[in-house]
């Protein structure tokens, strides 16, 4: 007789595996451990960035810079896009794991490789940043720490593939892949590709800090590095919107409008999404024109296309559903009555409208050459992946929390009150670093260094007091992102150890990674998950109104910022 290893969670309807719930919650837990390192100096990093308080020492400035783009940008979205990944093929197809002892194999060699290369920050020999630029050099063990970390995150992208062919083998499923699944298996794809990238410039770089390799050329550690750092982005926002597309779904009973575009969108994504790594690229003397001008135009454009695509079909299904409730007074009667004092749904809308218009306008903007060269390498940049990632992403991570904790963990949430509140202390703050960045950027404040008027040279500079005041003013928003970001951390951890049980196999350990008692799966084998034909779900878009007034708006604002832009570099560039 077959183990019974599998429970169904009675809120949700889900089915959980043993295994891969377990994978599922070390994998998150870790990290929301490295969003509050992150967060923390992240935070350091803001305040110093203020010019009326300056906190920091250059050197540790750099230290602590590096420590916090290196803790959000990879290991805190990396770790938790493993938990979705075991999530969406274990759980959404009612499946066995594949492999889920190579898992656990992966996971100790996350675990290790990014507790190496924080120890290397720390010791503070290898302060350089989030790119890692060479010829700066870091201690070998920072180098083979993200090796270790990359080669872990690829074992756990080739264990979701290997699941989605236990589960096609085992029929636990009838038609295709739920969309949250085929998003998830375009961010593996990615995962793939970027991480491939990685070992090809990463592995040479760490037998150069060995004294194995003589030179490193730079220009070609950076034409290869960004298909690594940019690509890795896209793996979050493939992760993030699968997230909105659950979200929808969870909240609202929501079905995609046309699923068969919304996959397309997806593919779109594999095809010419990593290529957005270009605008870091095109001040640089090593790439031809021919490869920046099509990258930053007919490469961007689909790849722009898949994003509104999604960024359409998410409110657009939300409405459809909010209209069949009843919801039909005006264009947006759908949208004041959504159920805002959820933070899984605010989370997820703030998520969405701060990705698409900011991060999603101002990437296309600095996406293009000729505007490129106004903002390149300054303070705009952050402000530009602060929208897609501290917003886009880690929100939509956030938000999706708030339903696992009670759905995955089985422990109700502590404190109510702050849990609506959260998004919008967080959502708030860095909206107004966002914003203030990338004024301050359009002004020409630079991006990495620690004193922007240079106070110590020979040549001193000052910046204009819009400048310095809007730093000010982006500094007392990291404060307050901060304080959203520790308060989700509080909430998440506290839920977990101090949080009601709503299931008695619920311990202490197995908030963080142990499975429940056995009394708690009963079941040996869930029932085939059915699905609607593609063809059949969704809704027609004339019932979408407002949702293509915001559209609208949306074309209008990039219209207008763009040619903002574009008059400012004539004011600068003049041609006769």
């Amino acid at each position: 007789m077959a183990a019974k290893m599998f429970r169904q969670c009675p809120d949700s309807g889900l089915f959980f595996h043993k295994s891969a719930e377990s994978l599922m919650k070390a994998h998150a837990v870790l990290g929301v451990v490295y969003l509050l390192i992150g967060g923390f100096f992240g935070l350091l990093v803001a305040v110093t960035r203020m010019p009326t308080i300056h906190l920091l020492s250059a050197e540790q400035f750099y230290q602590a810079l590096s420590i916090h783009g290196t803790a959000i940008l990879i290991f805190w979205v990396i770790f938790f896009e493993m938990a979705v990944l075991y999530f969406a093929a274990s759980t959404l197809l009612r499946c066995r794991p594949a492999t889920p002892g190579i898992g656990w194999v992966g996971f100790v060699l996350m675990l290790v490789g990014s507790t190496m290369v924080m120890y290397a920050f720390l010791r503070g020999n290898s302060s350089v940043m989030f790119t890692s630029y060479v010829p700066m050099p870091a201690e070998h063990t920072f180098y083979l720490g993200l090796i270790l970390f990359a080669v872990g995150a690829l074992i756990g992208c080739f264990i979701f593939l290997g699941t989605l062919v236990v589960a096609k083998q085992e029929k636990t499923y009838d038609g295709s892949v739920p969309l949250v699944t085929f998003g998830a298996l375009t961010a593996a794809i990615i995962a793939i590709f970027t991480i491939a990238t990685g070992a090809v410039i990463l592995i040479p770089t760490w037998l150069w800090s060995l004294g194995v390799l003589n030179h490193i050329d730079p220009l070609l550690y950076r034409t290869i590095w960004w298909g690594l750092g940019h690509s890795s982005q896209q793996i979050n926002v493939s992760a993030h919107v699968s997230i909105w597309y659950a979200i929808a779904a969870i909240v609202f009973g929501a079905r995609p409008m046309s699923e068969k575009v919304s996959r397309g969108a997806f593919l779109l994504y594999i095809l010419f999404l990593q290529l957005a790594s270009a605008h870091h690229l095109l001040a640089d003397p090593g790439i031809g024109s021919t490869w920046k001008v099509f990258n930053t135009s007919y490469a961007m454009y689909l790849a722009v296309l898949a994003s509104m695509i999604h960024g359409l079909t998410v409110p657009g299904c939300i409405e459809v559903a909010q209209r069949k409730k009843g919801f039909n007074n005006g264009l947006f009667e759908w949208l004041r009555k959504a159920p805002w004092g959820n933070p899984v749904f605010s989370g997820m809308f703030i998520s969405l409208i701060v990705f698409g218009f900011i991060g999603g306008i101002t990437g296309v903007v600095m996406g293009t050459e000729q505007i490129n060269l106004i903002i390149h390498n300054t303070i705009f940049v952050p402000g530009h992946f602060h929208a897609t990632v501290a917003v886009g992403t880690t929100l939509a991570f956030m938000a999706i929390s708030y339903f696992l904790i009670p759905v995955v963990f089985r422990r109700k949430l502590i404190w109510p009150t702050l849990c609506k509140w959260q998004p919008y202390i967080f959502g708030g703050g860095m909206l107004l670093v966002i914003l203030f960045l990338l004024g301050a950027g359009t002004l020409g404040v630079p991006r990495r260094h620690w004193d922007i008027n240079f106070s110590d040279a020979a040549l001193q500079f000052q910046f204009a007091g819009t400048a310095i005041t809007m730093m000010g003013i982006a500094g007392l928003g990291g404060i307050l992102g901060s304080v959203g970001g520790a308060l989700f951390c509080l909430i998440a951890v506290g839920s977990l150890v101090f949080g009601e049980k709503l299931d008695r196999g619920a311990t202490l350990l197995s908030s963080f990674g142990f499975p429940m008692a056995d009394s708690s799966y009963p079941i040996e084998k869930p029932a085939t998950l059915e699905r609607t034909p593609i063809e059949q779900t969704g809704s027609g878009g004339v019932e979408a109104k407002g949702t293509f007034v915001l559209a609208l708006v949306f074309l209008a604002t990039f219209v207008v910022y763009f040619f903002i832009n574009a008059k400012y570099l004539s004011s600068l560039w003049p041609m006769g």
